[in-house]
């Protein structure tokens, strides 16, 4: 099979989350076992770190895996879900995705027990990324966690580090009705005696996590007792758009001037996150010098290949489009639209289905220009039940059936004053860059 068909038989096989939804999850750990012990227990033969969290956690892996690169580590495996636009973004190595071939070997060679074990797509996709780096023979690997923790797939390694980012509202259906037992799933991957930070101290999940801390005999570092970035700003150098951010460790000025690719405001919280992370990996026998922390955070796009994070798409007029999609996410997102300066808001917006629209919806402005749409997924909501839904919050607009139709209709629209922003979903996103 060619590349493209490899992928659509997988597709076609294997029921894949980002596009049906709660009927391709399967919680549990007993085929992801069964696939690894297959093919010889890969994710045993490299060190590890584990992400997880509702938001952050894939610009955190991406800024950890750009970090030991430029730390001069040897082929940094990254393992992040879901994909934007191609099957191979679930597994770099050194910021490059694995080679077409390499995809087409393992389904040939597999295919047999993939079909025997009946396993989902991300099960699939996480034997795949370890048997990858264990090829390249990868000095280390960042592991973004998929959904949760304590029954996600990727919780099969045993890392010299676990990151959780934050706790917010989603997934509930899955993971639970409220913040203390969305944190119990996320600290699943804690492991016995291993460090674990904790980037966003929140009232409602500190003590779950320090339970459990105390459980595993772990360490536990909360990033925001130690670091607080400020000071934020923007800035051009090189022909790029950096965010400029001073840090304070335990009170005192420790970086003047860190520099990121990312320019999201959010990143603040994420690079506090990093950064104690950072300081446990030094401390578990890593060489990572400051020097080489902030050439990872300012080139962690050029060196990872990062997209959709507050990406800009063009400048006039000004076109932004980020992948927040949950109520944590989205309110992120308008605090950073009201620092910006811009005559009127053009909102090209899609949803998922599964999802409680409300708790997005009452989070918009009233006074944007909305422009409904439906990425191409069987998980999407109709653009014109979006249209209905969004009217009873004061949210005017009109539907299209494509992305590419409402993101057109924005441009036509727009003068060079007002800016269009694109979100609401990962997949409409995914379509819009």
């Amino acid at each position: 099979m060619t590349y493209s068909e490899t992928t659509e038989y997988l597709y076609s096989l294997l029921p894949i989350y980002q596009r049906v939804g709660a009927p391709a999850y399967k919680p549990g750990l007993k085929n992801i076992q069964l696939l690894c012990e297959a093919i010889g227990n890969p994710q045993n033969d490299f060190p590890t770190i584990h992400v997880a969290g509702t938001n952050g956690k894939g610009s955190t892996s991406h800024y950890l895996a750009s970090i030991l690169q430029s730390a001069g580590y040897k082929n940094v495996g990254l393992h992040t879900s879901p994909h934007l636009k191609d099957f191979r973004e679930r597994f770099r190595i050194n910021g490059e995705m694995v080679a077409e071939q390499e995809v087409i070997d393992f389904v040939a060679n597999y295919k047999d027990l993939i079909e025997k074990i009946d396993c989902s797509f991300f099960e699939l996709s996480v034997a795949m990324a370890f048997y990858f780096f264990s090829k390249a023979k990868c000095d280390v690997a960042v592991i973004e966690v998929g959904m949760g923790g304590r029954l996600d797939s990727t919780n099969i390694i045993t890392p010299v580090l676990s990151v959780i980012t934050n706790i917010s509202f989603d997934h509930m259906a899955l993971l639970g009705d409220t913040l203390e037992k969305i944190a119990f799933e996320k600290a699943g991957i804690i492991k016995p005696g291993i460090p674990v930070v904790i980037g966003e101290t929140q009232a409602e999940t500190k003590s779950v996590f320090l339970k459990k801390a105390v459980e595993s005999n772990s360490s536990i570092y909360f990033a925001d007792s130690t670091y607080t970035a400020v000071n934020p700003k923007q800035i051009h150098e090189k022909g790029r758009t950096l965010l400029s951010i001073d840090i304070v460790k335990d009170d005192k000025p420790f970086i003047e001037k860190l520099n990121s690719e990312l320019t999201g405001l959010y990143q603040l919280k994420n690079l506090q996150t990093v950064l104690c992370a950072v300081d446990r990996l030094n401390e578990a026998g890593f060489t990572i010098s400051q020097e080489s922390t902030m050439h990872g955070i300012s080139n962690v796009i050029t060196q990872t290949n990062l997209l959709g994070r507050w990406q800009i798409l063009s400048d006039n007029p000004l076109t932004i489009a980020d992948t927040g999609h949950n109520e944590g996410g989205i309110r992120e997102v308008m605090d950073q639209l009201k620092a910006i300066p811009y005559k009127r808001l053009h909102y090209v917006f899609g949803i998922v289905k599964d999802k409680d629209p409300s708790s997005v919806l009452k989070l918009l402005p009233k006074d944007a220009t909305y422009y409904f749409c439906k990425a191409d997924i069987p998980r999407s909501l109709d653009e014109n039940e979006l249209l209905e839904i969004a009217s009873g919050y004061g949210l005017m607009g009109t539907a299209y059936p494509k992305v590419s139709e409402a993101l057109n209709a924005a441009r036509s629209n727009a003068s060079e004053n007002d800016i269009i922003f694109i979100g609401g979903s990962t997949f409409v996103v995914a379509e819009a860059i």
